[in-house]
């Protein structure tokens, strides 16, 4: 069974890795931050998987701070281009 979660964890890189293309190539910040937010749970998936492969229950706790970081960066994006907005409409004081 370890050997089927390792290699699932290496399918799951591979797929990662193909999603940076889409952070350096993206057309626009949404895409690029869109893309970061895949990078990020495919990397808590390959931190659950061989943490399971291995029996590491410490694994878990890795994957749930990266899971929390991400929710972070997504939330500090989204906070960022709303206020990139109001300054672009001329709310902004």
């Amino acid at each position: 069974m370890a050997e089927f979660l390792t290699g699932a964890a290496v399918f799951v890189l591979a797929m990662v890795a193909l999603g940076l293309v889409r952070v350096l190539r993206g057309p626009g910040d949404a895409d690029r931050m869109m893309a970061t937010q895949l990078l990020g749970t495919g990397g808590i998936a390959v931190v659950l998987l061989l943490g399971t492969a291995a029996g590491e229950s410490a694994a878990v706790d890795v994957a749930l701070t990266l899971a929390l970081l991400a929710a972070f960066a997504a939330f500090a994006f989204v906070k960022a281009r709303s206020g990139q907005a109001g300054a672009r409409d001329g709310d902004a004081p």
